[in-house]
């Protein structure tokens, strides 16, 4: 006897309770937006506690809430959870959306701390976040978002950080979608290209070296997704409850070939001299400024 899998009904939002890290700008607040447009209670967790407030004041019908939140530490995440409890009685989807960048460079010329700093928010951040929020997301049958990028499968070098933290999170997404399923939670793991946030104006578009490096990347590579775009693709993704969500649409097929794709273009960054002279000139400018400030 073949047996049919039950179709996935529709996830509704409205008057559910979103926890969303790292919400005070970017993706985080454009995520924010739309959800509260679907009827949500939007928790805006932020250790910049005047930009989550500035958010919040934002959404409409007062469905936002302000919360200070530092990711990387496990104390103020459960304090932040636990005024989100008291103010709004459960919670029903997390979004671990909280990340940086760091600073682009070799790694020979940047300093560990840097490394650390960058996997402290987007490592420890998220596992903190799922830690704290676990429970209550199992016992209302909810979801978690996990934000990883598509720099989690291609070459990260002069942002090798950055990358290592991205293809961390793959993982716990992955896992834990499968661990949480025997209770009946989903895990929705979210890969983006570049999104026009502050986070990559400031760290690439103001870094000469890095942006010249990712120019000499195949062009699709380079195309921009604007956040709003990104917002909505992880709601629908929540809506649908969905395992993946991956924008601009054109990389899944890299996603899916990925053992094929990534030595090709390990190979080309390899044999590709404006790549190559680009590393060289990040890392003398990494060198020196490393340098300067010893």
């Amino acid at each position: 006897m073949r047996l049919t899998p039950p179709r996935r009904r529709t996830y509704p939002l409205a008057d559910k309770v979103v926890f969303i890290t790292g919400a005070g700008r970017g993706l985080g607040a454009a995520t924010a937006t739309v959800l509260a447009k679907r009827g949500a209670y939007v928790v805006i967790a932020d250790r910049h506690l005047s930009s989550a407030k500035r958010t919040a004041a934002a959404l409409p019908d007062g469905r936002g809430l302000a919360v200070e939140c530092d990711v990387t530490d496990l104390g103020s995440v459960r304090a932040a959870v636990n005024t989100t409890r008291e103010q709004r009685g459960r919670i029903d989807v997390v979004i671990a959306n909280a990340g940086i960048l760091g600073v682009g460079g070799t790694l020979r010329a940047s300093r560990p701390e840097n490394t650390a700093a960058v996997m402290a928010v987007n490592v420890d951040g998220v596992t903190n976040t799922v830690a704290a929020t676990i429970e209550d997301v199992i016992a209302n049958r909810g979801q978690m978002v996990i934000i990883s990028s598509v720099f989690a499968y291609i070459n990260g070098a002069g942002a090798i950080p950055y990358a290592m933290s991205k293809a961390a999170v793959e993982q716990l997404g992955r896992g834990l979608n499968t661990e949480l399923a025997m209770h009946g939670v989903s895990v929705m793991t979210a890969y983006f290209s570049l999104i026009e946030t502050d986070m990559i104006r400031d760290g690439v578009d103001a870094d000469p070296h890095l942006h010249a490096l990712l120019s000499a990347s195949p062009k699709f590579m380079l195309k921009r997704i604007q956040p709003e775009r990104a917002a909505g693709a992880i709601v629908r993704g929540i809506e649908d409850r969905r395992r993946t969500l991956t924008v601009p649409g054109r990389w899944r097929p890299v996603s899916a070939l990925r053992g094929i794709a990534a030595p090709i273009l390990d190979a080309k960054y390899l044999t590709d001299e404006s790549v190559q002279d680009a590393l060289v000139d990040l890392e003398t400018s990494g060198i020196a400024r490393s340098s300067v400030t010893r």
